[in-house]
């Protein structure tokens, strides 16, 4: 996209509850609905081809451990799709010595999110969010919606700013 966002999408595209939360922000976004293949082995490289974007472009949302008990103890990272997380970046930038990946149970129990439709916007419980450095590279960047087949295009500072994230180089290539 080469013009800058101009307002909130009510749009095409499904209600969930990262629409919601940037409708009620006012934050600019996009909504881009695609067709979900339910055999698709990345859903994030699934959407940049089906939308015909630069993956570089298009973020996925994981989820990770810090350890201890319960939903608090998970935190949010958000790396490009075309890459891997850099878990011991990932704990750096979260002040903390490890993290491993989430169980997905646990992060769609957190979340209120399915697995490949995680948003970083809109989950039920406010989690820390470590943005990968590159998002700023771009004017916006695509996440996921909140449903598979779903993703909400808006600029990286907006994204940070509703997630009240911290941007780190957290990805591997």
């Amino acid at each position: 996209m080469n013009a800058p966002l101009t307002g909130s999408s009510r749009g095409a595209g499904p209600t969930t509850p990262a629409t919601l939360c940037l409708d009620r922000s006012g934050v600019p976004y996009e909504r881009h609905v695609y067709h979900h293949d339910p055999h698709a082995v990345s859903f994030g490289l699934e959407a940049a081809d089906a939308l015909g974007i630069d993956p570089a472009r298009v973020f996925k949302t994981l989820l990770v451990d810090l350890g201890g008990q319960g939903a608090h103890r998970l935190a949010v990272a958000v790396v490009p799709v075309a890459g891997q997380l850099d878990l011991k970046a990932a704990a750096a930038a979260l002040g903390v010595k490890t993290v491993s990946m989430a169980n997905p149970v646990a992060a769609e129990r957190s979340t209120g999110y399915v697995i490949g439709g995680i948003s970083p916007i809109g989950q039920k419980r406010a989690l820390s969010t470590v943005l990968d450095e590159s998002a700023f590279d771009f004017e916006t960047v695509y996440v996921s919606g909140g449903r598979r087949g779903f993703d909400i295009e808006l600029a990286p500072d907006d994204l940070r700013a509703l997630t009240h994230g911290v941007r780190a180089t957290i990805r591997r290539a």
